[in-house]
């Protein structure tokens, strides 16, 4: 069987780099805080028009509230921005999910606002995590519509804004786009050095409100309970955990209470988070947090109340995982790129996306480095090159070059065919 060739579609890629980039500086230059509601939104009327000309049924919708614990300990509704999903052709045999997300980590108040160029790199905050991803994404399908095998893969793009707060809110949208859907590409950034990422572990975001007794610091201080002593012993006991399992680590992030130095504090509040490699370790962290917990409501005067849970599982390397890494390690060997990947403790919407089974490859955006951190910045040249990798995969799977089986039931099994 002779392969197409995809030159002319993949050209286009690197003939609309440019113009990719003027359209990436313009969405950084948006502060897209996960709690910033009015930037969410109007990045989401951007990008609605920077992805109107590839066509497709545009869905906006607003998510809504959860709920959280402020820094009080105090249960309050918790606001979430829109999600921007676009679907085309969603009756083709073989259905893709192309998954990103609009926010970042920096909040309005925060310095790092500004976008600047230097040779070859472009720092700015979300460049490389993720609205670079978003911008290879374009490209993609940009390239498949404008190809004669548009039509022969449905796709649908979930844009979600709550990503880097543990995807609390959209977690419901992103299930139900799993199963639709027979596989999926998420747009995360690569490892500095372009490795992918395989394996993830799951995560838990956990808050302890720890509560004592007040009384004057000097008058009677044996009649108070002091809170803050309280959950240093706890957040002792829990740092301990580490190293009690293979793959768990427990990192105690966030301290708030007290007040006036003359009262005994009668609250105090922890923040952590748990990373977890397999599954079980989950019931064996649960024990141990109660296990914790008992410990200090043993105590006469003392209560602390959990709240939280495990909101991403692992993502494991699956067979079907690892026929898609494959294929997509394949493909980049016909554009010159020797792509590995290697397990990682952090984690993303691509292990919501393995929980609900849908075989994902989740660092399929540009290159960069430094995220999370104002020395964020991202490789010009992987708008070219990670922009003809995505293309290149989806082209051949349209024109049946390979082929990504459908189970029976709509989960989803891949093999390349043999040629």
């Amino acid at each position: 069987m002779t392969e197409p060739d995809y030159t002319p579609w993949l050209d286009q890629v690197d003939a609309a780099a440019a113009s990719a980039q003027r359209d990436l500086i313009r969405l950084a230059e948006i502060n897209s805080g996960s709690n910033n509601l009015p930037g969410l939104r109007a990045l989401a009327d951007v990008l609605t028009e920077q992805f109107a000309p590839l066509g497709g049924t545009v869905t906006r919708s607003e998510l809504g509230c959860t709920r959280r614990v402020n820094d009080a300990g105090e249960e309050e509704p918790w606001e979430h921005g829109p999600v921007l999903s676009i679907r085309k052709w969603p009756e083709a045999p073989l259905r893709i999910l192309l998954m990103g997300h609009m926010d970042t980590v920096f909040p309005v108040d925060h310095p790092f606002q500004s976008v600047r160029t230097e040779p070859g790199r472009l720092h700015g905050p979300g460049v490389a995590d993720l609205k670079g991803g978003l911008m290879v994404m374009r490209s993609a399908l940009s390239a498949l519509e404008n190809s004669p095998w548009a039509g022969r893969v449905g796709w649908e793009i979930l844009l979600n804004p709550d990503e880097e707060i543990g995807s609390p809110g959209s977690a419901p949208v992103i299930t139900a786009a799993a199963q639709r859907n027979h596989l999926g590409l998420v747009y995360e950034p690569s490892m500095p050095d372009g490795t992918l990422a395989g394996a993830r572990k799951g995560s838990g975001n956990f808050v302890a409100v720890f509560s004592g007794r007040a009384a004057h610091a000097g008058r009677e201080h044996h009649l108070g309970r002091n809170a803050i002593r309280a959950m240093a012993d706890f957040t002792s006991a829990l740092d301990d955990l580490n190293g009690q399992r293979p793959g768990v680590t427990v990192n105690p992030g966030f301290v708030a209470g007290g007040g006036p130095v003359n009262v005994v504090p009668d609250r105090a509040l922890l923040r952590f988070n748990v990373r977890i490699d397999l599954v079980e370790h989950e019931d064996w962290v649960l024990g141990e947090l109660k296990r914790l917990c008992a410990g200090i409501m043993g105590r006469e005067g003392f209560d602390v109340v959990l709240h939280g849970g495990f909101g991403r599982k692992p993502k494991p390397m699956t067979p079907d995982t690892r026929r898609l890494f494959d294929l997509v390690a394949d493909t980049g060997s016909r554009l010159g790129m020797s792509l590995a990947w290697g397990p990682t403790g952090g984690c993303c919407d691509g292990n919501n996306l393995a929980a609900a089974g849908l075989p994902n490859v989740d660092t399929l955006g540009v290159v960069g480095g430094s995220i999370h951190s104002d020395q964020e910045y991202m490789e010009l040249d992987s708008l070219s090159s990670r922009g003809r990798l995505s293309p290149l995969l989806l082209l051949r799977l349209a024109s049946n070059d390979v082929a990504w089986h459908v189970a029976p039931g709509g989960l989803a099994r891949g093999r390349e065919n043999g040629r």
